[in-house]
């Protein structure tokens, strides 16, 4: 770019060694299956990228989040100058195990279950971290964090207070390039809920006494469109409101006795959430409606805290690197609040996440390495 300066060498070097290693490191980790809440397919994906850390690299197990998990892993390797960074990953995939697809080559399309969301993030992760370990005068601590359920975590994030105070959290969920083709990380996200809602009616035979049953079908099915009645992405709070789940009834000669709705929903504040449960009703018919949120990701705005390490990233790599902002959720919102040099979006670029189409790009390897690379030197100076 016309104006700055060329690439540091540092970073064209070590980017290019990350990059030569990606593809298979990416294989590795895609072979094993995943799914968020199998013990044994966690402690495979824990076992790989254990066995692909660097050597100085102390490990840990931290209990999970979610219970009935495989414990999630943290790497921390210990240096001599000040910096504290937490890199942040996850391992699991909502891909069930008949479902699963090994890595294939497809032109510059690698693709697989998993690829973009997120274990093409964990390869270049655990890349940075071998390229920062080897100068550990560089850095106080740095920490790897891969957890093990991210995709399908109701309970409360149990690791924020352990890197509260940390210089920087970089979580490498999916990279992207702007409007204008430039590198773009992540540093806005929406919060994110879940509401479940259960009608409670009562069965009768469909055909001989239907007016005897009172129909659960029915009630979910309002309770589905009055939050989808919630639905304005152009509103002030860029609310979506989808419903994702319905289930009801257990034969075709049966009034429904009893429902369940799950919906997604998204806001740049979580205070619109109670805006949505306030619109369903409590009775549909003669049927009971209860509705709570389940689940509740905060969002996170870093554009400010940020700004400056994106500045030096820019100047280190010798192409602009801009904020950007992102609906989906991610764990990077959960360290916001503690850790204000929050940024996500430093893996590769790709997609298809959670589909069977999921690709990750292979040129991206090198080009968002170098963007990583260049934003973690900027984070330690």
């Amino acid at each position: 770019m016309e104006g700055l300066p060329a690439m540091d060498p540092w970073i064209a070097e070590r980017a290019e060694r990350i990059a030569a290693r990606a593809v298979r490191e990416l294989e590795a980790l895609v072979a094993v299956s995943s799914p968020s809440g199998d013990v044994h397919g966690a402690e495979e994906a824990v076992a790989v990228a254990a066995a692909l850390l660097p050597d100085e690299a102390r490990i840990e197990r931290l209990a999970c989040s979610s219970p009935d998990h495989a414990p999630d892993l943290l790497a921390r390797l210990e240096g001599t100058g000040s910096g504290r960074v937490l890199l942040l990953g996850h391992l699991d995939t909502v891909i069930a195990h008949h479902e699963h697809r090994p890595l294939e080559r497809r032109g510059e399309r690698l693709a697989g279950s998993g690829t973009i969301d997120m274990k093409g993030g964990v390869v270049l992760a655990l890349g940075v971290l071998r390229a920062l370990a080897e100068d550990p005068g560089a850095y106080g601590e740095l920490a790897l964090l891969l957890v093990v359920d991210e995709e399908w975590r109701t309970a409360p994030f149990a690791h924020v207070e352990r890197f509260r105070g940390y210089d920087a959290c970089l979580c490498f969920e999916a990279g992207e390039v702007d409007t204008h083709g430039r590198d773009a990380v992540v540093v806005e996200r929406k919060a994110a809920g879940t509401i479940r809602v259960r009608a409670h009616g009562r069965s009768a035979h469909s055909g001989s006494a239907p007016d005897r049953g009172i129909n659960a079908l029915l009630a979910v099915a309002a309770a589905a469109q009055a939050v989808a009645g919630c639905h304005d992405p152009s509103g002030p709070d860029s609310l979506t409101a989808v419903p994702t789940v319905l289930r009801s009834g257990d034969a075709f000669n049966v009034v429904p006795a009893a429902g369940e709705l799950v919906c997604d929903v998204r806001a740049r504040d979580a205070a619109a959430f109670d805006r949505v449960l306030a619109v369903l009703p409590q009775t549909v018919g003669e049927a009971r409606v209860e509705a709570e949120l389940v689940r509740v990701w905060p969002g996170m705005a870093s554009w400010e805290p940020t700004a400056p390490v994106l500045e030096a990233a820019t100047a280190a790599l010798g192409r602009p690197v801009v904020g950007a902002r992102r609906g989906g959720a991610s764990d990077a919102s959960h360290f916001a609040a503690a850790i204000p040099v929050t940024i996500d979006g430093l893996g590769p670029r790709g997609g298809g996440a959670h589909a069977p189409q999921e690709f990750v790009l292979e040129p991206s390897l090198r080009s968002r390495a170098e963007v990583a690379l260049a934003t973690a030197r900027a984070v330690l100076g």
